[in-house]
């Protein structure tokens, strides 16, 4: 997603899902192949789904996002990052998720997991707490999960063996929805989800996916999904953060925020 400063006392940048600017050199060092994202950014807009909702994800990256010039570039929806780990709060929160409704864009909230800090109960409850929640106007999208490759140590996969770590999003989710009713959108990559859940099919059934691949494309999906929900499909574009699109109409869209 796109990155955040570091919420703890180091001055290394932290990101909120996958990258922004320097982003891509990150993806590098894990590998073009891992992350099965392409070795360019794209410009455009994929061609096989261009007639669908534009959106995009923001932190505090972007600071103060004006979201009049958002929205009159198409932006139709957004996910903006509340928390990390239980330490750490957006501080351009407020400015970001209330100023997009305000300009009339479906949103909703993120939470990036580090799993080896604290377990998925305890950060679910944080989340909720600072910015996650959600109510059926319409206009909130779900709480959604950012878990992929950890960007601040050798351990990628948080130092979690697969099944300690399909019972963190487990406990994360579960949290989630006895606070908030909704179940969790879950961003992750193919990539990360076959490495650091052993590809669990623990969760198609009741979880939107939110797919992170930048290509033309959004390829193979994790194990038991049948489609995706959201798509992240670039790091850049014409919309501040992130590029996203949604798998079906705006009145379709509308009615997944409702529940």
């Amino acid at each position: 997603m796109a990155r955040d400063r570091k919420p703890s006392r180091s001055r290394r940048p932290s990101r909120s899902r996958q990258l922004s600017g320097s982003r891509r050199a990150r993806f590098a060092l894990l590998s073009v192949a891992t992350l099965t994202i392409g070795s360019t950014a794209l410009v455009e807009v994929p061609v096989s789904a261009a007639a669908k909702p534009k959106g995009h994800d923001v932190s505090s990256h972007q600071k103060n996002v004006n979201w009049s010039k958002a929205k009159s570039k198409g932006a139709k929806f957004v996910y903006v990052k509340a928390t990390e780990s239980h330490t750490y709060r957006n501080p351009y929160y407020g400015q970001q998720y209330h100023g997009a409704r305000n300009a009339g864009l479906v949103r909703g909230a993120y939470h990036f997991a580090l799993p080896h800090k604290s377990s998925g109960r305890t950060q679910a409850a944080y989340f909720v707490r600072n910015g996650g929640g959600w109510r059926a106007d319409g206009w909130t999208l779900p709480p959604a999960l950012d878990i992929e490759y950890n960007p601040y140590g050798k351990k990628k996969c948080y130092g979690l063996s697969k099944a300690k770590m399909v019972g963190w999003i487990k406990s994360f989710s579960n949290e989630v929805k006895r606070q908030t009713g909704r179940r969790p959108v879950i961003y992750t990559t193919t990539h990360w989800w076959k490495n650091c859940t052993g590809n669990s099919s623990a969760f198609a059934s009741n979880h939107a996916l939110w797919l992170a691949r930048y290509s033309s494309s959004a390829g193979a999906l994790p194990a038991s999904w049948r489609t995706w929900t959201f798509w992240q499909y670039d790091n850049g574009g014409s919309l501040p953060g992130d590029q996203n699109l949604f798998n079906g109409s705006m009145s379709r869209l509308k009615k997944f925020a409702k529940g």
